[in-house]
């Protein structure tokens, strides 16, 4: 059984085992929760998911979400681990996380934030405008190999899942991802932008990201790295196509490494209440999210293993050494 299926299949049984009447907790007020990226990319989007459920359940008021973007998210790390506020705090992270920290030699790592709760997955096409010559994965594969520079390839910071997923698509193809020209054209807006505009030659990120402009015709998905077709969506798998390449990004929120015990019980079933109401299960369903959720326990365990599984492609890939 492949990683994603084996999280998948965990994740149902956690889902499964919070279908209890969790204690009732006093509503957390003034709760600040950090985005470490631009709006509309997926750190934003989850942050503004979580703030709109917590809400709609009564477990917080006054929610604010602040964008801290740069360096793959480890300036808003950095501040979310420094700042000294009064205010109860959160900050979503994801995959993407643990190479930007790798890559940009961040003092902070998440060695210092509690892990509170594995959120989704999230599978990533590659897309090109609607315009551009390449029709299909194999023009895109063709082009990079009669001339790699000639091949932007567009996605959010350097050691993110954009960029990993890239680096392994050339890999498998045979390619030399020495010579991969990858961009860091930001999330959201900014890639978009990108893309449209023909500054970059392809581009990948969460599907959700994209679906808007693909249904209206402007971009095309020439792929994508879920390990079968998905329901509803029309776009090949790479496996299909023939590069043994998959890929799930996963989100997940973090907490304050000085919680006290009660704190961390209050808000990691939170977590469990959000994961398991109608209102996140349909947000998810629109968005093409995967329930991957995981208590803080069994979140923690996770993150200490997939540290090892990402730094380890890290340096596959030569991204680190």
């Amino acid at each position: 059984m492949g990683l994603i299926r084996k999280l998948i299949a965990a994740s149902a049984v956690s889902v499964a085992c919070t279908l209890v009447i969790l204690p009732a907790h006093a509503e957390i007020k003034g709760l600040e929760i950090i985005a470490p990226a631009n709006s509309g990319g997926g750190y934003d989007q989850h942050a503004r998911a979580l703030q709109q459920v917590m809400q709609d359940l009564n477990l917080a008021s006054s929610v604010q979400v602040v964008n801290v973007p740069g360096a793959g998210g480890t300036i808003g790390l950095s501040q979310f681990v420094t700042a000294k506020k009064r205010n109860p705090s959160l900050m979503i992270g994801g995959l993407g996380m643990i190479g930007a920290i790798r890559i940009n030699k961040s003092p902070v790592t998440l060695d210092q934030v509690m892990p509170l709760a594995l959120l989704t997955g999230e599978y990533q096409p590659l897309v090109v405008a609607a315009d551009s010559p390449i029709k299909s994965l194999q023009d895109l594969l063709d082009k990079f190999k009669a001339d790699p520079g000639s091949v932007s390839w567009g996605g959010f910071a350097v050691g993110s899942p954009d960029h990993i997923l890239s680096g392994l698509v050339v890999k498998a193809a045979g390619g030399d991802v020495t010579k991969m020209n990858y961009i860091a054209s930001g999330a959201g807006g900014e890639l978009m932008a990108a893309l449209l505009g023909n500054h970059i030659t392809v581009g990948t990120g969460g599907y959700n990201e994209f679906a808007s402009q693909l249904q209206a015709g402007k971009l095309r998905a020439i792929a994508i790295s879920a390990p079968q077709r998905l329901p509803g969506i029309d776009v090949p798998t790479f496996k299909e196509q023939g590069l043994d390449v998959e890929l799930v990004n996963w989100r997940a929120v973090f907490a304050k490494q000085d919680l006290k015990a009660a704190e961390k019980k209050q808000l990691d079933d939170a977590m469990a209440q959000v994961t398991a109401s109608p209102q996140w299960k349909e947000i998810s369903e629109q968005r093409g999210w995967i329930n991957l959720y995981k208590s803080a326990d069994q979140f923690a365990a996770f993150l200490t293993d997939e540290k090892g599984r990402i730094e380890g492609t890290l340096m596959e890939l030569g991204l680190v050494n």
